[in-house]
């Protein structure tokens, strides 16, 4: 829709209403509206723009408690929209990076307008012969997350075994199909039936388990020939979504086994990676276009219905990339 600037216009919102313990419910969050000017504030670097497609991404959970030590990302304030990834249009700036009509992926907020007062987190979109939507995932932080972890922390070589949990997830259908382009044995775990599948028929992924159904999961692993004797394997710890609604996060109990095997174990948070970025388009793209990359997405339509998309991430609700489509222009 056509918009003037300096026009006062009503703005929903998906308002986040107060911390949350243990699992996190739909009446977590409320939708309503407000009123907003279009206009970046005299003097101000702010970005106005009108969001077109949000992500919904586990590491939101982290954001609904309160706090008491420092993190790389503060908590969602009480009575303010949610913030988090999103693909936008720009409607007025003050930045000269951006301007009129651009269109952009970074953080945002859970509204149809929104004033980005840290633009420089903002990435400019140059490709637009491929989904809009991917920024939020493909071509966005899951994308770089994957690839970061893959290629950067493990530094895998031909041949190799990978296993990925979560791995039909927004992260982990691309890290198989990394792996798999490497010519590495990729085998994932799933939640249901239906991911299963997917990682084997969809994602190329060489066998794939619901570990819901596994009774043994050393037994599983060793029937996949995940398991075994190798030395000098190497974990990359990016999201831990099953310790997430625990008031009480549970211990790791076979530690030494890092000293037996003389295996790595690195956590990494993206953004300490998005220098990579230029690199991450210039090998993506091109596997996307020859098909040889395949993303799927699960798309909620409109704002009303961003709650019980992010919640549904924690109960397996979602089948690929969660996305809340705001508007398509």
């Amino acid at each position: 829709m056509a918009s003037r600037s300096g026009e006062v216009v009503r703005n929903k919102q998906v308002i986040f209403r107060d911390y949350v313990s243990g699992s996190p419910e739909e009446t977590d969050m409320e939708v309503r509206e407000s009123v907003l000017e279009l206009r970046v504030p005299e003097g101000s670097n702010g970005v106005l723009v009108r969001n077109l497609y949000l992500s919904c991404d586990p590491y939101m959970r982290i954001r609904m408690r309160k706090l008491d030590v420092p993190s790389y990302r503060e908590s969602f304030h009480p009575g303010s929209p949610i913030i988090g990834y999103g693909v936008a249009r720009v409607l007025e700036s003050g930045h000269p990076n951006f301007k009129k009509g651009d269109l952009i992926w970074g953080i945002t907020g859970w509204e149809e307008c929104s004033l980005i007062t840290a633009p420089e987190t903002c990435f400019k979109i140059e490709h637009t012969d491929v989904p809009l939507s991917y920024y939020t995932g493909l071509l966005g932080m899951p994308g770089m997350t994957a690839y970061v972890g893959f290629f950067k922390v493990c530094s895998p070589k031909k041949g190799e075994t990978v296993f990925i949990s979560a791995a039909s997830g927004a992260v982990g259908q691309l890290v198989g199909q990394f792996a798999k382009l490497m010519g590495c044995y990729v085998v994932g775990s799933a939640g249901s039936k239906e991911k299963v599948d997917l990682l084997k028929n969809k994602f190329g992924f060489d066998d794939a388990f619901n570990y819901k159904e596994e009774l043994d999961l050393d037994a599983t692993l060793k029937r996949l020939y995940v398991k075994d004797e190798k030395l000098h394997g190497r974990i990359a710890a990016c999201g831990m979504i099953s310790q997430y609604n625990l008031e009480q996060p549970e211990g790791v109990c076979n530690l030494m086994n890092l000293i037996l095997k003389q295996v790595r174990m690195e956590g990494f948070v993206v953004s300490d990676y998005y220098h990579l970025y230029p690199k991450f388009l210039e090998t993506v793209l091109p596997q996307i276009k020859e098909g040889k990359i395949v993303y799927v997405e699960d798309i909620a339509k409109g704002l009303e219905n961003s709650p019980a998309a992010l919640v549904g991430l924690f109960s397996g609700h979602n089948v690929g990339k969660q996305v809340i489509m705001v508007s398509r222009e």
